[in-house]
């Protein structure tokens, strides 16, 4: 009698599906990215990420008591300054809106995760992420203010930070200067595999940060290249890098699985702006299951080999999981 291989018997309830799943997400996987702004009493929604805000540093408080209380365990945090010049120099003032939102966080919620964004293009008036002469992006000047901009968002408390910028040799530059200044236990989750993506729009509508001129295809990576996201990671990871992100994610799958398994580092996938605005309009217009969708496209990130899941839908996620009983 042949044989006939039945792999639907393993498929056959929710019991067993569950019993033998091979990738889950959980809420520890979260990392829920904010934008915080000057003024009072602020929470203004960002009309192409509907349910994200920018929020003022005392209505920041009160969100990240709904981001504690649904057990999410870090935020990413990025700043809108009062003002901007040429240098970014809101980047790394003392006070700065970063620095102002950790101390703030870390006083509320001591147990809570805060990792800072490092870059400059929240802060500079041309939108770009390094100085600029003669339209050209400097790479290394950059890399001083860079540093400084993590060794202040260190002093204010933050856990760990996050360089987003892509030049040359900044992981490197900041390691050194965190050591120096005292701050060697904290860890550099570096954007080792940052695409120059169309899929950062949403984000740029947040954040206030698009490029006044030309674009960032000097500095960020063709999303034709593989072989060179391997390169950049390594580089990264022989200056200090203790974690990687690859951004955007739905996109870049072979990337994540590529990084996790030449390196073997604990790696993030950043689920951005336009993959989440995306879900938002088709939801809102009833032509998908949104959370059918967003569990599906984070549960593939985890399957393609992340680790930790920087994502929008953190809250939404957070509150399904809970739903079904996932502690």
């Amino acid at each position: 009698m042949e044989l006939i291989r039945r792999p639907r018997r393993l498929r056959a309830n929710e019991t067993i599906r569950s019993m033998v799943r091979e990738n889950h997400l959980r809420v520890e996987d979260l990392i829920y990215p904010m934008f915080v702004m000057p003024g009072e009493k602020k929470r203004v929604e960002i009309s192409s990420m509907p349910g994200v805000y920018n929020f003022s540093l005392d209505e920041f408080v009160l969100a990240l008591q709904d981001v504690v209380d649904l057990g999410i365990p870090a935020v990413l945090l990025f700043g809108i300054p009062e003002s901007k010049d040429s240098i970014g120099s809101g980047a790394y003032h003392e006070h700065g809106i970063v620095q102002e939102a950790v101390r703030l966080a870390k006083r509320q919620f001591p147990e809570l995760y805060v990792i800072t964004d490092v870059c400059l293009c929240e802060y500079t008036d041309h939108g770009h992420c390094g100085l600029i002469d003669n339209g050209q992006i400097l790479n290394d000047p950059t890399l001083d203010l860079l540093a400084q901009t993590a060794v202040s968002q260190a002093r204010a408390g933050a856990d760990m930070v996050a360089p987003s910028d892509m030049m040359d040799g900044r992981v490197g530059a900041i390691r050194e200067m965190l050591d120096k200044e005292g701050f060697s236990h904290i860890p550099i989750m570096a954007y080792s595999a940052k695409f120059a993506s169309g899929f950062y729009g949403p984000f740029r509508d947040a954040a206030g940060s698009t490029p006044q001129f030309g674009d960032r295809r000097t500095y960020q990576m063709d999303p034709a290249n593989g072989d060179e996201a391997m390169r950049e990671t390594t580089l990264d990871i022989e200056e200090g890098a203790d974690l990687i992100i690859v951004k955007p994610a739905l996109s870049y799958g072979d990337i994540i699985y590529r990084t996790k398994e030449k390196f073997g580092v604990p790696l993030a996938a950043y689920n951005v702006s336009g993959e989440y605005a995306m879900v938002k309009a088709a939801a809102a217009n009833g032509w998908i299951d949104e959370k059918r969708i967003v569990l599906e496209a984070l549960v593939g990130m985890k399957r393609a080999g992340a680790d930790l899941l920087i994502t929008y839908h953190a809250l939404d996620v957070a509150r399904w999981l809970k739903e079904v009983g996932q502690t």
